[in-house]
């Protein structure tokens, strides 16, 4: 992609310094001066998705300047940039479990990335240093991760607040929302793939680092879900989003880049995962919780089903679906020396799943969570009982962009619902072990069978009542896990092991 020009924001005052002085230096000149300390900041970072690969150069693709810096005085700037980073493929990538722009042997990511300038960094902000650029625009300036700085979150509060356009950034606010000023903003400091700030306890805005063409999930399905009623999802108040240049004079325009969205904060909710592990750290019983989650999905599903297109998963569509799992498989076997024993028998699920298809069975699919876990539900208590198990509390479903290592389309295209469900029943197995329980499976299992007895309830659709088609999902989520905890956790990789043990002996 060709490097876009610099767009300015507001009105420079007579003081500032023109950063704008980039469209007259070339973009060339802020990303050649900005590459080096990118370089080495980038992938320090928990959202860079590139890890353990070099960093071969970078690419801009637009540059927006927000907030005019000045010469003097105390006075920030702030400046939007989104940059492809490039990187050589990892060995043996195969396609499922990656993502990014391919250019032959090489991958291109591109990321959101929004830097506050300063002369002088006050004290507090000195974490956050990126670095000094030598040459360019920024010469000698202090450049930082800008989201530390509250000055520069509350002025993304307020492009929200206001909509419209500046130079490829539109920023669009729902009519019927009403977001005040003044709200005091903090950075959630919990590790996660994006970047969160919460404003006075009232909304959130997350804030995508890996950004693709086309809507994001977690914009589109909260808009639906709001439209029909659903209240298990906070509904979107603002967003925001790019509109990158055409690749060349005659190239087409790509679709709009997704880069952030305010929703409401559930003040005083506790996510699913904490909840799980203070009832084990109590020796709680949280099947009533399972149960009621269960419900809450089951809702989602209904709804989504609903708001979006669904279609029908005939013999190719499961032929498919059931070689792509072979295919993560045979990938991850390759990679983790663990898994080598149980693949004849992991490849039987998959295969038993192929065989249904062939035999004339279907499937419905529709749009879906497709990263659900018990991170990603919120409890919040509406005066009932706050101890634990959750009783007298209401469960909420967030963050819908899906699992970011898979392609956008991919994470967009209608699945069956089962595969929300194998992600949670996943997850009540790392909670009961990472909880230490005295007899880890039997507490996953009475929790397993309580999520699938609520989502029955409200759906009048048992999940255990399709081993073949929740079994395929089961396996094809644990090797994933396999996967991740190898690379990034080995001391975790016990967890879906266990799991992988279990499932390659589901058919015996």
């Amino acid at each position: 992609m060709p490097e876009a020009p610099f767009s300015r924001g507001a009105q420079h005052p007579p003081t500032a310094a023109p950063l704008a002085t980039a469209a007259a230096a070339g973009p060339s000149g802020l990303l050649a001066s900005l590459a080096p300390l990118l370089a080495e900041w980038l992938p320090r970072q928990r959202w860079f998705a590139g890890k353990g690969r070099p960093v071969t150069g970078f690419a801009l693709v637009c540059a927006t300047e927000l907030l005019p810096w000045a010469t003097s005085g105390s006075t920030p700037g702030l400046l939007h940039l989104l940059i492809r980073a490039q990187q050589p493929e990892p060995p043996g990538h195969r396609h499922g479990f990656g993502c990014g722009h391919r250019r032959g042997a090489a991958a291109s990511d591109c990321y959101q990335i929004l830097l506050g300038v300063r002369p002088t960094l006050p004290p507090p902000l000195a974490p956050a240093l990126v670095g000094r650029p030598s040459g360019g625009p920024l010469d000698g300036q202090a450049v930082y991760e800008a989201l530390s700085d509250p000055r520069l979150t509350t002025l993304l509060l307020e492009r929200l607040r206001m909509p419209g356009r500046l130079g490829p950034l539109r920023f669009v606010r729902e009519p019927s929302s009403a977001i005040p000023s003044a709200l005091t903003p903090r950075l959630m400091t919990a590790e996660q793939s994006n970047s969160s700030v919460v404003y006075g306890d009232t909304f959130v805005l997350k804030l995508f680092r890996r950004v693709s063409p086309g809507t994001n999930p977690d914009l589109e399905l909260p808009l639906a879900l709001a439209r029909t009623g659903c209240s298990r999802v906070p509904a979107p108040a603002a967003w925001f989003e790019a509109e990158p240049p055409a690749e060349g004079a005659a190239g087409p325009r790509p679709e709009p880049f997704t880069l952030g969205v305010l929703q409401p904060f559930l003040t005083g909710s506790r996510d699913g995962w904490q909840l799980a592990l203070d009832t084990l750290a109590a020796r709680g019983d949280f099947t009533d919780a399972a149960r009621a989650l269960g419900r809450a999905t089951a809702e989602v599903h209904l709804a989504m089903a609903r708001a979006l297109p669904t279609s029908v998963l005939r013999r190719p569509q499961i032929e498919h679906l059931a070689a792509t799992m072979s295919e993560r498989l045979d990938s991850a076997a390759a990679a983790v020396p663990a898994l080598q024993p149980y693949r004849a028998a992991l490849h039987g699920a998959y295969g038993d799943l192929a065989a249904l298809g062939r035999a004339g069975r279907t499937w419905a699919a529709q749009r879906i969570h497709g990263d659900l876990h018990l991170g990603q539900a919120l409890l919040t208590w509406d005066g009932g009982d706050r101890g634990g198990g959750g009783g007298g509390g209401r469960w909420s479903l967030i963050d819908f962009e899906g699992e970011p290592s898979r392609p956008l389309a991919e994470r967009r295209r209608p699945q069956p619902p089962v595969r929300d469900i194998a992600g949670m029943l996943r997850s009540f197995d790392y909670a009961a072990a990472v909880g230490r329980h005295e007899h880890p499976q039997e507490w996953a299992g009475r929790t397993r069978a309580a999520y699938c007895a609520g989502y029955a309830d409200a759906s009048g659709t048992d999940p255990r009542d399709e081993p073949e088609l929740l079994r395929a999902h089961e396996t094809d989520k644990a090797v994933y896990e396999v996967l991740y905890e190898a690379r990034h956790r080995p001391d975790w990789l016990p967890v879906p092991m266990t799991a992988i043990r279990r499932l390659a002996n589901a058919r015996d």
